[in-house]
């Protein structure tokens, strides 16, 4: 046993995060924590990484008793911890940042030569190729995690923490990320792993805790259990399964005609053609870095296009502001919960009403009527099961599921026309996730067009009626729901050809 957490108690004012938690890990072992947002599984990781303090219980490392102050008291018995968040230095080198502190000198100076190359082998090692010269600023989100990675790969911890870990990779990356894992149980290392995919639990793991309401309900062996068992475990109840109907469209709400993009002298989006019809869910399925991404900033108004148009019902709407593409009628779901879909340093209260400060009752004649604002947040917060504490809470204190939570209720509350939705269900238990995948079936048959961006093949495929898949920047193929299986689609979305298979 390397490390054993006995009763650990950890409160936020009125929420208790963590009740009497008891758990151990054991040498080579890899043990997958699971639960709901706000379960209490990343508290508990948190304390034991030196990030929090609990308010009462025990830590033991290696036989003896530990207090742990900070992370680097942690990182000194030979705890490392991969955090959800980023915390990286957006001006600083891909090497830099996982150096940090645990610099590479030729005297005085930091040897940039012979840190690259250390940087180079490790990525190598690990297949988490990366460019150890590039600027965090320049790498995208994909990347950025591969960084987060690195940072306690290079640290040589004994225990590795891996905290949602796979939440913006690609499928492929995930693949080669449970690989990594597996390496480093063989050579010795202990892994504690929480995510909310079940299958990666099923993976890799060999002992699974669940846990609900921050307690421990459930221990058990991956071999002796199963993902409908474990699902059943987080939820406290079996999940409703669901057969979509088929689509009834109706009017194009959503299109784009010859779309194109230039950044950097590089053409990111090759003349972009897709609509979106009212009482459809249309997805597009690609690997990160093909276009996607700024194909959603130039349709909602975060980019100008280059060229082409953007229509929302039937208006045109090309390279307008983002307030009046959504006063054309519609709503977002942005890929980065926090640098586009919310204010991290306002309250839930403020964050809830982003767009709607200026509608009835909330304002009146320029004056903003606080307690509507108060019954508007507090009714997204018990619609969406947001786990918080109050309405005045910082929307940066809650954890990412549960901020993911409160962006889709607040996008879903403006009943528009078209809803596009970027990774939706990004960093989002199995409960929350059937809750969001429901209610985008309902905004679908009440005749709302909505377009899809998720990097899980499997949301793409089970809630689209039609798919798009994007390619270094153009779309490469149109299908509709059944008429493709995964590996044929993940073959076309890596630049592959299906020939006559299909």
């Amino acid at each position: 046993m390397v490390f054993e957490m006995k009763h650990i108690t950890k409160t936020y004012d009125s929420v208790v995060a963590n009740d009497d938690v008891s758990l151990h890990l054991n040498r080579g072992e890899i043990l997958s924590i699971v639960g709901e947002n706000g379960a209490g599984k990343s508290t508990i990781m948190k304390i034991l990484y030196g990030l929090e303090k609990p308010d009462s219980g025990e830590i033991v490392v290696g036989g003896r008793t530990q207090r742990f102050n900070n992370p680097s008291d942690a990182m000194a018995v030979g705890i490392g911890m991969v955090q959800q968040h980023f915390m990286l230095f957006e001006q600083m080198t891909v090497a830099e940042n996982i150096v940090f502190k645990n610099e590479l000198k030729n005297g005085p100076f930091m040897d940039m030569n012979k840190t690259a190359e250390t940087v180079r082998q490790i990525s190598e090692r690990y297949e988490l190729k990366i460019d150890p010269l590039a600027r965090i600023a320049d790498c995208p989100v994909g990347l950025r995690q591969r960084v987060e990675i690195l940072k306690i790969l290079y640290q040589n911890a004994e225990i590795i923490i891996f905290d949602e870990p796979s939440a913006v990779l690609t499928p492929l990356e995930v693949e080669a990320l449970l690989e990594t894992i597996r390496g480093l149980a063989r050579a010795g290392k202990s892994i504690v792993l929480i995510t909310h995919k079940l299958q990666e639990v099923m993976a890799v793991s060999d002992r699974v805790y669940v846990m609900r309401q921050g307690r421990v309900v459930a221990e058990r062996m991956a071999a002796d259990t199963d993902i409908s068992e474990l699902a059943m475990l987080m939820v406290g109840h079996p999940l409703a399964s669901y057969e979509i109907d088929p689509p009834k469209p109706g009017e194009t709400l959503l299109e784009t005609r010859g779309l194109r993009l230039m950044e950097n002298g590089r053409e990111v989006l090759k003349d972009i053609s897709l609509h979106v019809n009212a009482g459809e869910i249309v997805g597009i399925a690609g690997v990160s870095g093909n276009g996607q991404s700024a194909l959603i900033r130039c349709i909602t108004g975060l980019e100008k296009s280059t060229g082409g148009q953007v229509l929302v019902g039937g208006v045109d709407v090309t390279n307008r502001s983002v307030r009046e593409i959504r006063d054309a009628g519609l709503a977002h779901i942005s890929e980065d919960r926090y640098v586009w879909g919310s204010a991290p340093e306002g309250t839930l209260e403020e964050n809830a009403l982003m767009a709607r400060q200026d509608d009835k009752p909330f304002s009146s004649r320029g004056i903003i009527r606080p307690r509507a604002i108060r019954d508007f947040a507090v009714r997204l917060i018990r619609d969406f099961n947001v786990k918080a504490s109050s309405p005045t809470q910082k929307m940066r204190e809650l954890s990412g599921g549960n901020a993911q939570k409160l962006i889709v209720a607040r996008e879903m509350s403006l009943d528009t026309p078209v809803l596009i939705c970027c990774e939706p269900t990004r960093g989002i238990d199995i409960g929350a996730m059937e809750a969001i995948h429901n209610r985008m079936l309902r905004r679908r048959e009440d005749g709302a067009a909505i377009l899809l961006v998720s990097s899980e093949l499997t949301e793409i495929m089970s809630l689209s009626d039609r798919i798009y898949v994007i390619f270094e920047g153009r779309i490469v193929g149109e299908f509709e729901r059944g008429s493709m299986d995964d590996r044929h689609l993940g073959l076309l979305m890596v630049g592959g050809s299906i020939g006559h298979e299909q």
